[in-house]
């Protein structure tokens, strides 16, 4: 069956290259962590969003989904902030967090990048118009940062315009948060200071012989509940917490530690996902809420089925 779907939802026009840099690479000085760099080739000058990756996940897992939102217009920076660890405490990724995006800024920030890794010249990132996302712990460690948490020492050079939340999770449970626990469990209580966006997934909170990957109370609904407003909230009813991940991430993270779409349609969830995100990031980055509306006012033009569908603006 043919799908309705709106342009966000398709990839973009333009053509997109991914780096992948290295602190310490040829002139690279002030990078703090490695980054994955996906940019449109064309000339012109681009918004920016800085995307962290979930619990003992890598970057490039999240290639497709950063390459849908970059073919739109953007450019997209994801850092490695670590390769694994057990430590249960985000100030520390939060911390890396404010590092690299400080790093957009430097000598050998994200303008060297694209003239010197991409050979494009003609390729300008808008550190103006800068978005901070993330995916999981990531999305947890997304708002800690909007919240002004981590290392008062560590000033952000760089102001953060819009926040998105990819399925973010704030812990085990409710009695069990991550440091710094930033949930109080009172209706709009979390003044990020920004428009916010929170992506939840149907299957999350749901079982896989273990602990759920986003389990209820610490997850999406929660994160979105407590948002003090602008707000938006859509949730991909029929995929899992890692479904908008590549296709090709190891199979124990694909198949094995959360509950999933069996029907082998992740395509859909990122299509879905990215689309809401440049939805969003249009409108309040680019002051162009065109497709924003047209998403909320019909959320049937989404390839996977979102629902619900809220945004509170008051």
């Amino acid at each position: 069956m043919e799908l309705a779907t709106g342009p966000v939802f398709y990839r973009g026009l333009l053509p997109v290259d991914v780096k992948n840099v290295k602190p310490n690479s040829k002139g690279m000085h002030s990078l703090p962590k490695p980054v994955m760099v996906v940019a449109p080739t064309e000339e012109g000058t681009y918004p920016v969003i800085v995307f962290l990756h979930g619990c003992n996940l890598a970057n490039h897992y999240y290639e497709q989904l950063l390459r849908h939102v970059a073919s739109h217009g953007f450019i997209a920076v994801a850092p490695q902030l670590y390769w694994m660890t057990f430590i249960e405490d985000d100030s520390r990724d939060v911390n890396a967090a404010k590092q690299v995006t400080n790093w957009l800024a430097a000598q050998d920030g994200l303008q060297f990048v694209l003239e010197n890794k991409f050979k494009l010249n003609s390729v300008k990132p808008d550190l103006s118009k800068l978005a901070l996302a993330g995916h999981s712990r990531g999305g947890h460690a997304a708002f800690a940062l909007a919240l002004g948490l981590g290392n008062p020492m560590i000033k952000l050079a760089l102001k953060f315009s819009a926040l998105i939340g990819v399925d973010p999770v704030a812990g085990k449970a409710t009695g069990c948060q991550v440091p710094p626990e930033i949930l109080t469990f009172k209706p709009r209580s979390l003044d990020v200071g920004m428009p916010a966006l929170v992506l939840g997934t149907g299957k999350g909170p749901e079982h896989v012989g273990g602990p759920p990957c986003a389990p209820a109370g610490v997850n999406h609904a929660a994160f979105y509940d407590e948002c003090k407003p602008p707000r938006y909230y859509f949730v991909a009813e029929e995929y899992g917490h890692t479904d908008m991940l590549d296709d090709d991430a190891p199979y124990i993270v694909d198949k094995c530690m959360c509950k999933r779409n069996e029907n082998g349609t992740k395509n859909l969830a990122r299509q879905s996902m990215g689309g809401v995100m440049v939805a969003f990031l249009r409108a309040i980055l680019e002051k162009n809420n065109e497709d924003l509306k047209a998403i909320l006012d019909n959320p049937g033009l989404s390839p996977a089925i979102l629902n619900p569908v809220e945004h509170d603006l008051a």
